[in-house]
């Protein structure tokens, strides 16, 4: 490089591009620096090719730089844009003026952008690069006579220069050039790793909510390891969470890795290949293949103890898992362990130190209709035409961000018809992608507790006209399994007592009973379908599978039932006949039944019968376990 060139690096340092921050797009995975008479056509060419080869993303000044660019900017525009740097220290390094310049603006990007900085001393003592002695004392010698005007830039290269020759690096003087070159490809790909893909570009609601969970992580609790779990319902954002913060903090630790889907990963590749993963990412990439879960455990204890490490264990389902791959007494002060998991309580029971649960909750309408528009129609609000067909859509999800991404890109470049027969089908089939992602939290629920959510799901929309726990426990449930469900976030206590399920998981119950008999409903537990519930009573189809009973009619409407309507349903638990919307005045109600009634079942514990035109109940009717009657309007004398 030519003096003017020097001189012109010099005096437009001011207009240096400022550093990147943390979350930046990067241009490149490495930046080489490197003196070229000591080192091109030798050691860097050969790292050069291999970081080629193994698909990094590497510059380097002869190959990089576009025809006509300032090579003082476009070089330390390259250094800002790169997620690491190698610096080859050769014994002529520092001779040059311009390498000094690359290598303070590298240390300047490893202070405020968190570079990560890996140094190759070239057959040079790294005592003399950091004392500068030698080759490195005369250089500078010469630049502090070259230039006397800016000996406090001089100051900075020296500076510059101990600080990059302290960190650990490798010295070709005790290992070949394919060794060194081997362990940098591997120490290179481990910090390219680290990375979390690439969160949703459409992220609405995100920075409270981070802004939240960030308190909790870093809070005050610089001598502990801390574990954080975030934790909500099937598709409320709990991973995508997780990734924001792990992206925003992972830098400030010695060691990171993010593992996710650990529920289908541990079934799939067996918690074994997780812990290797883990343990890859500790030791930068050098192999160790753990043979089973209790040596696996062992060592990752031992190379943990003592680092202060960042771990993102995502969509946790069984304590099993943590025991394998997070340890109670496993790492350094520090520490931060992040669980995504649908499950409050395994995260509470399992960890004997600092835990805070952060739930996860569902956008607002605002946010709502912000998410669903960007999915739909690529801006932040809906079409003109579209938008009352864009409310009922954003009323159906709820708040979902799951629900609202799937519908809104599901109806992209669509017509408004296409719209109104999504709507329609909507209401009639429930979205697949929807209810697989919800139905994975009952997957290890064991019978009772599936029992009760599908009981739930079943009677939600009534549970007001009921004293919830009472209702639930008069149909043989225990309020054991009430408090498992809340824990794994598939109802909600509220703080007056009320019992409240999102209505995406109300409608995954009842499309989980809908599939025990898709084609005969008199084969399903529970009924509630205006269609199906005449069809199973009028053609008297029921079954002894059949628990609970719904039937909610239009007012106009009148049905004639059978005397022997009720008589194959043998464990009805829950009868409920009645208009949609009760009026308070009519006579008569929704069913009549010319012949009377011959059975209903001594397994009902609820009845509550609007307009019942009997006298009586049927005479084999015994009334042992009824807990609640309800028979507004009807014609009853006696029981």
């Amino acid at each position: 490089m030519t003096f003017l060139a020097i001189e012109n690096a010099f005096s437009s340092s001011s207009s240096i591009p400022p550093s990147s921050t943390p979350g930046c797009k990067y241009e490149y995975d490495v930046f080489l620096s490197f003196r070229g008479t000591d080192t091109r056509n030798n050691f860097t060419d050969h790292l050069y090719d291999r970081l080629k080869q193994e698909g990094i993303f590497t510059f380097r000044d002869d190959e990089r730089l576009k025809q006509g660019t300032n090579i003082n900017s476009g070089l330390l525009r390259a250094i800002d844009e790169s997620k690491i740097a190698v610096v080859v220290l050769s014994k002529q390094y520092a001779s040059s003026s311009w390498c000094l310049i690359e290598l303070a603006k590298i240390v300047e990007c490893m202070d405020k952008k968190k570079l990560i900085v890996l140094p190759v001393f070239h057959y040079v003592d790294p005592s003399d690069v950091r004392n500068q002695r030698g080759s490195f004392a005369e250089a500078f010698a010469k630049h502090e006579n070259r230039f006397k005007d800016k000996i406090d830039d001089v100051k900075t290269w020296r500076a510059a220069l101990t600080e990059v020759a302290n960190l650990s690096g490798w010295h070709l003087g005790d290992n070949s050039k394919s060794e060194v070159i081997k362990k940098i490809i591997q120490r290179i790909n481990s910090e390219l790793d680290h990375e979390v893909p690439l969160v949703s570009e459409h992220l609405v609601g995100m920075d409270s909510r981070v802004k939240e969970l960030l308190d909790l992580c870093l809070g005050e609790r610089l001598n502990c390891v801390h574990l954080v779990g975030i934790c909500g319902m099937g598709g409320i954002g709990k991973t995508t969470l997780a990734r924001k913060i792990y992206n925003r903090i992972f830098r400030n630790f010695e060691a990171s890795n993010f593992i996710a889907n650990v529920r289908e990963e541990s079934k799939s590749r067996r918690l074994v290949s997780l812990q290797n993963n883990i343990l890859s990412k500790i030791l930068m990439g050098t192999e160790k293949n753990i043979s089973n879960v209790e040596e696996g455990k062992k060592i990752l204890r031992n190379r943990l103890c003592n680092k202060k490490v960042l771990i993102v264990l995502d969509d946790v389902n069984d304590d099993e898992q943590l025991k394998a791959l997070a340890g109670k007494d496993w790492f350094g002060p520090g520490s931060i362990i992040i669980v995504t998991s649908r499950d409050s309580h395994l995260l509470n029971t399992y960890w004997d130190g600092v835990v805070d649960i952060y739930i996860a909750k569902g956008l607002n309408d605002d946010e709502a209709m912000e998410l669903f528009s960007l999915k739909a129609f690529k801006k932040p609000h809906p079409e003109e035409n579209y938008v009352d067909l864009s409310i009922n859509f954003v009323s159906y999800a709820n708040g979902l961000p799951l629900a609202l991404g799937v519908l809104g890109s599901s109806l992209f470049g669509k017509t408004l018809d296409a719209w109104r027969s999504a709507r329609d089908k909507l209401e009639a089939k429930p979205n697949r992608v929807i209810m697989d992602a919800l139905e994975m939290s009952v997957v290890g629920l064991d019978d009772t507790q599936r029992d009760l959510f599908l009981d739930i799901a079943f009677l939600y929309k009534d549970m007001a006209n009921y004293c919830i726990r009472d209702t639930l426990e008069s149909l043989g449930h225990y309020t054991y399994d009430i408090d498992v469900l809340q824990d794994k976030c598939l109802i909600t206590i509220t703080s007056n007592g009320a019992l409240w399920m999102h209505d995406l998981l109300k409608e995954m119950g009842r499309n989980i009973v809908r599939h025990e008999s898709p084609e005969e409903p008199g084969k399903c537990s529970r009924l509630w379908s205006y269609k199906d519930v005449l069809h199973v009573l009028t053609s008297n189809v029921g079954t002894e599978v059949v628990k609970c009973i719904m039937l909610n009619m239009p007012i106009e409407a009148k049905e004639c039932l059978s005397v022997e309507a009720f008589t194959k349903m043998k464990i009805l638990r829950f009868l409920k006949i009645g208009y949609v919307h009760p009026p308070q005045d009519l006579i008569g109600g929704p069913i009549q039944l010319p012949q009377g009634l011959s059975y209903l079942s001594n397994e009902l514990r609820i009845i509550d019968w609007y307009g019942y035109p009997l006298k009586s109940m049927p005479t084999s009717f015994q009334p042992n376990k009824l807990v609640e009657l309800r028979m507004h309007y009807s014609d009853i004398k006696q029981l």
